[in-house]
Formats: structure tokens, sequence, C-alpha cells
């Protein structure tokens, strides 16, 4: 097993020994596609949704979600706690240097990500009856990313933030809103011209219209993924250039 594995496996216990980030983080998204799911005119066809119902469009919206919340909340948090305790400084001493944790901890996310999206469309479909993604390539390929644009940002707050509390309370700022142009609050579809031109500018909007567009069966549009890229290039160049490691 190759160095970047044994610390992801690493990293993934040390994660799973915190009982609220694990709530927070991987419990959070399914619950609340459940407790969406439970309102009886979510599951009934709407006409001025073209027919389809709206837990239909609240599942990759949950998907989302699941990303955002360990991109905003888990990584910048544990990455600011271990620059704040002298971690990452003494990893420069050592042949695991700061470099292949910041690698595990991306990893992590994204198996993270990944399983609890797997748990949502689980759920979604088994006790909602939603239709699985009709393209589960164009789904992988909306999925990841969405990740690589939310995980940037993520990183890019580790980076500026000033310790472990900054990095949380940085992350839960961006959190809401990103989740209101996501169409939480909101469904895109009911959006005004305005918002809905904001919510594809932003990564989060561009990310649930593309997990949308491969569920019905086709692919990312062309101006999402461009967003999409767009936002981890500016974000994670900024993150690489402003990340203190102590």
């Amino acid at each position: 097993m190759s160095a970047l594995l044994r610390l992801t496996v690493t990293e993934t216990k040390l994660f799973l020994r915190e009982p609220i980030s694990v709530l927070f983080a991987l419990a959070l998204p399914p619950v609340l596609l459940i407790v969406l799911g439970a309102v009886p005119a979510f599951r009934e066809p709407d006409p001025d949704l073209g027919g389809r119902r709206v837990i239909d469009l609240y599942t990759p919206l949950v998907v989302a979600i699941a990303i955002a919340t360990v991109a905003l909340t888990s990584l910048p948090q544990q990455l600011a706690t271990y620059r704040e305790k002298g971690v990452l400084r003494r990893l420069r001493t050592t042949p695991a240097r700061p470099a292949l944790l910041l690698g595990a901890q991306l990893l992590m996310s994204v198996l993270m990500s990944f399983a609890t999206t797997v748990v949502v469309l689980v759920i979604a479909r088994l006790v909602f009856a939603v239709e699985l993604p009709g393209n589960p390539l164009g789904y992988l390929v909306a999925f990841a990313l969405t990740a690589v644009s939310m995980l940037a940002i993520g990183l890019l707050v580790a980076a500026l933030a000033p310790g472990a509390a900054g990095a949380g309370a940085i992350g839960l700022v961006l959190f809401f809103p990103f989740l209101f142009f996501a169409g939480l609050w909101i469904p895109r579809e009911s959006m005004s011209g305005v918002l809905r031109n904001i919510s594809d500018a932003s990564p989060l909007g561009a990310g649930v219209q593309s997990l949308q567009d491969a569920t019905g069966g086709g692919w990312p549009q062309l101006l999402l993924v461009a967003v999409m890229l767009g936002w981890a290039i500016v974000a994670g160049g900024l993150a690489a250039r402003y990340f203190r490691w102590e």
C-alpha cells in the first residue's frame, strides 16, 4: 500500500472518531432527503415542473450538499487545526511531507462524499422511487467537477483562515449562500432569471444542474463545466499561493 493510501486510511479513522463531524458530514444529506421526501406534496407530479416531482429535483441537490458539507466544513477545519497544532510543521521533518497529508485529506473528502452520494441515491430509489441517473458516466463527471470546484474553495478557506475556529466560521458563512443558489430554498426551476443566472455562475448551482442533466440521460452543459473548472482553477490557484504550512 502506498504512503498516500496508508495516510488516507489513518485520516479516515481519525475522522470517524469524531461523532459530530460524522453526523454533520455523512448523516445530514440522507436525513435531509428523508425529511424532504416525507412531505406528501413533494412526492406528487407537479405540472409546473413538467410533470416531475419535487423530490426528483431535490435528489441531485442533496448529492451536491453532501459534497459541499465535506468541502466547506470538514476539510478546511481539519487542515487549519493541523496547522494550528503544528502538525504540518512537524511533518516537514519526516518522510511524510505536508503535501502528502494534504493529498490524503482531499482523497478522504472525495471518498466520504462519494459514499454519502451512494447512500442518498439508494434511499432515493428504494424509498421514493426516484429514477437512477440515466447517464451514469455523465453523473460521475458532474460529481467529479462539483467535488473539484468545492474542494478547491475549501482549500482556499483553509489557506486564509487564521485558525480552526475561523475556518469553521468562514466555511459556514459560505455554505448557506451556496445552498441558496443551488436551489435548497427556491428550486432552480422556480428562480427568476437573475437568480438563475447567479445560480449557474455558482459552483454548487452549476453542479446541481449538471447532476440533473445526467440524471435525465444527458451530459453536463459545456458552460456549466467551464464554470466549475473556473472556480477550481481560481480557488485552487489562490489556495496554493496563500497556503501556510505553519
